[in-house]
């Protein structure tokens, strides 16, 4: 069976696929004039490839700082100063992370609990424990953390 779209229709999808075509080239364009060749991907130890990913990430950073002050037509130290003060300020309100040893001490109350609760051996939370010790599980400093709080969606 074959529906036919009514006019209406067909002018709404397609007005939505330019506005979104526009908006995936429009930030393609904007840094398209810069000719500097990214830096090769090396294959060196997980030190040197965060001190690249931050390299890359001050690079990334300065473009767009230089882009928005052109675009403003500010000068480009001013719009780099107000970043930075704007990149302080969502640091000094996000929490601190927990030591180690901290998220440790509360995943044992947990096991704790549930083996209190009665949804786990103590063998099964002495495991549980002796894993998270071992830096089994991925999380800050662990194997797999890619960031965020563990929760889904965030």
């Amino acid at each position: 069976m074959i529906r036919r779209m009514s006019r209406k229709h067909l002018l709404a999808g397609l007005a939505a696929a330019g506005v979104l075509g526009v908006g995936i080239a429009a930030p393609t364009v904007a840094l398209a004039d810069d000719k500097s060749p990214s830096p090769a991907p090396s294959a060196s130890t997980s030190t040197d490839q965060g001190t690249d990913r931050q390299q890359q990430r001050a690079d990334r950073q300065a473009g767009f700082a230089e882009a928005l002050a052109k675009e403003l037509g500010v000068p480009t130290d001013k719009v780099t100063a107000a970043l930075e003060k704007l990149r302080e300020q969502r640091q000094a309100d996000r929490p601190g992370r927990p030591s180690t040893e901290n998220r440790q001490a509360a995943l044992k109350e947990r096991l704790d609990q549930a083996v209190k609760d009665g949804k786990l051996t103590q063998e099964q939370a002495d495991a549980v424990l002796k894993a998270a010790e071992a830096g089994v599980f991925p999380g800050p400093g662990g194997h797999g953390h890619r960031g965020g709080d563990g929760r889904f969606g965030r």
